[in-house]
């Protein structure tokens, strides 16, 4: 049965397998692991993965492609959840997830800051994205691609961009490059926000005219002399202060 990529579901599969197998050793998964693969689509991962793995769960929306998971393995190998990974609760699983997949480039911010709400749960995750996204996620301060993902990401893993995969790797090829990146989860803050939705809050306002000063992004928060209490000049923008500034900004605000 042939599958026709769906445009509303962001489906471009994967099937150069040099770069699967590349993506198989970063995730170097284990017979014992509670992995986790968001978007199996046609089983360019679901299938070597299962090679080294006892068992496997998959969240998966497109319901021809459940239909093709069922036909193709047994309960006892894999795990199908039919649902959109946005709403999924991952906690329902277990703890101690390694979670992998070609996410959706459409819905890919989305996903990760919802994964972001089971970092607890989570040991590691890899992920297929857009090369910018990626480089967005790893940006340092003051550079063009540090931003609001940036930040929020950067509290909660520690993350590093593996290897470029180009566009004509997949089926339909799309009109961006990707990026394989490794994400780990920080258990342990050093520095904690008491208050995660007001710094949240702090974050999303501070990039929300990026090229305003803080003086001016922040005003509805806190005054310039407040920010120079806190040794962070009011002429900055939000692109020159670090994760834990923001925390420092919105623990002062508590």
């Amino acid at each position: 049965m042939r599958h026709i990529p769906r445009k509303r579901f962001g489906q471009n599969f994967l099937t150069d397998s040099q770069v699967i197998a590349n993506i198989v050793g970063a995730i170097n998964p284990h017979e014992n692991d509670q992995l986790v693969e968001i978007g199996p689509g046609l089983g360019a991962l679901t299938r070597p993965l299962l090679q080294s793995l006892g068992h496997l769960y998959v969240v998966e929306l497109d319901r021809d492609i459940v239909e093709r998971l069922n036909q193709e393995y047994s309960h006892d190998k894999l795990t199908i959840y039919s649902t959109d990974a946005l709403k999924f609760d991952f906690s329902s699983i277990g703890n101690a997830l390694r979670i992998v997949g070609n996410l959706p480039y459409n819905i890919s911010t989305p996903i990760l800051f919802h994964l972001s709400k089971f970092a607890v749960n989570i040991s590691d995750m890899h992920f297929m994205l857009q090369k910018e996204v990626v480089e967005r996620m790893v940006a340092l301060p003051s550079t063009s691609d540090y931003g609001r993902l940036s930040v929020m990401l950067q509290y909660r893993f520690e993350m590093e961009q593996l290897f470029i995969v180009p566009p004509e790797s997949f089926y339909p090829i799309p009109k961006v490059e990707s990026a394989i990146v490794r994400m780990f989860p920080i258990k342990q803050p050093v520095n904690k926000a008491q208050n995660e939705e007001l710094f949240a809050q702090i974050v999303a306002s501070a990039f929300s005219q990026r090229r305003k000063t803080l003086r001016n992004a922040l005003r509805g928060h806190l005054e310039a002399e407040q920010l120079i209490a806190l040794n962070i000049d009011p002429q900055l923008r939000a692109e020159n202060l670090s994760t834990a500034q923001f925390v420092a900004i919105a623990n002062y605000l508590m």
